[in-house]
């Protein structure tokens, strides 16, 4: 008798799956890219690469009877931090479900790759150039930001006034530490003007090399300015942990001027200061970008320099990047 019932839920199951394969459709997006990447410096000296851009986005939506819109997103990229079973690198990234109308706002939940509320908004200015080093030195300096991850709920509410967004999110902790919750709230109401805030907690930050669980609260506010052809922006970035050697700041600037339609250049540096280092010295980046467009191509080159990566005076923390990149739109 079991084996009957089994078989009925196998064949149900299977159906259920067919189903939903009909309801929708999904569309794939990627784009063609090729990069040249090479660092310089006492640490890892001479790395040059080339790569291509390997990344596919499934997606797809559509509309209930009653009235709501249901999306799905699905990310392939291969490198990506995630492993497979094979303890390879797996092409799995970011993927997410959400229901939305006009009404109720969205509700979004992220299986893999979400950003709270705060971490949202928490880019710096420059677009974290930090973020490009990381890996080049033991413990080089990374943001620090509220709790997020994978399984998490985000919900933007729905339009109150006019140039004024709200989110909000919420991260479970499967320990015992209370769960992570974050906030943010986007204005652009005036024209050319964008300004962000951000709080969020992390209530299960691990910190020290014993793995010490320690509450904290993260801050991130920016404001963009468009006029004309020049772009300004600056953000400041608090992260205030109950764990003094975890606090920690961050302050970014960025300049763009677009020269023409076709050709602009930028200029930005973030500086992140911490208290996890006796010398407190800060981790100061700059990066300067020249990119030109024509008929759907894309050419870019970057040059980024980066100072005192893991917060010391060490030449082994100086480095420097250059990148060039040619992509086509068609």
């Amino acid at each position: 008798m079991n084996n009957f019932k089994k078989i009925g839920m196998t064949a149900l199951a299977a159906s259920l799956v067919s189903t939903s394969v009909f309801a929708g459709e999904m569309t794939v997006a990627g784009s063609a890219k090729m990069n040249f990447e090479n660092y310089s410096g006492t640490a890892k000296s001479s790395t040059k690469s080339f790569s291509m851009g390997n990344q596919l986005t499934f997606s797809g939506s559509g509309e209930l009877d009653n009235g709501l819109t249901v999306a799905l997103s699905f990310v392939l990229d291969q490198g990506d931090d995630e492993t497979d079973v094979s303890g390879s690198t797996a092409p799995f990234d970011s993927h997410s479900v959400s229901i939305s109308s006009d009404a109720l706002g969205t509700l979004k939940f992220h299986g893999e790759g979400g950003d709270s509320a705060q971490n949202a908004v928490g880019d710096t200015a420059a677009g974290n150039i930090w973020d490009n080093f990381d890996k080049r030195v033991t413990s080089a300096a990374t943001l620090s930001e509220s709790g997020a991850g994978d399984n998490i709920i985000h919900y933007t509410l729905p339009t109150l006034v006019d140039g004024v967004a709200l989110a909000a999110s919420y991260t479970p902790t499967g320990a015992n530490d209370e769960s992570s919750s974050a906030y943010s709230l986007v204005y652009t109401g005036i024209d050319g003007l964008t300004a962000s805030y951000g709080h969020g907690s992390n209530d299960g930050q691990s910190v020290g090399a014993g793995g010490t669980t320690a509450n904290a609260d993260t801050t991130s506010m920016k404001l963009s300015y468009v006029y004309g052809s020049v772009t300004l922006a600056y953000s400041d970035h608090e992260h205030d942990s109950n764990t003094d050697t975890s606090d920690q700041d961050a302050k970014s600037m960025k300049i763009s001027y677009a020269i023409t339609d076709d050709v602009s250049v930028s200029y930005a540096t973030d500086e992140i200061d911490s208290n996890a280092s006796a010398t407190n010295v800060d981790a100061e980046y700059t990066k300067i970008v020249g990119s030109y467009t024509s008929g759907g191509m894309t050419v870019s080159a970057n040059y980024q320099e980066a100072e005192n990566m893991a917060f010391s005076t060490a030449t082994s923390e100086d480095e420097e990047y250059v990148g060039l990149s040619l992509s086509f739109a068609f």
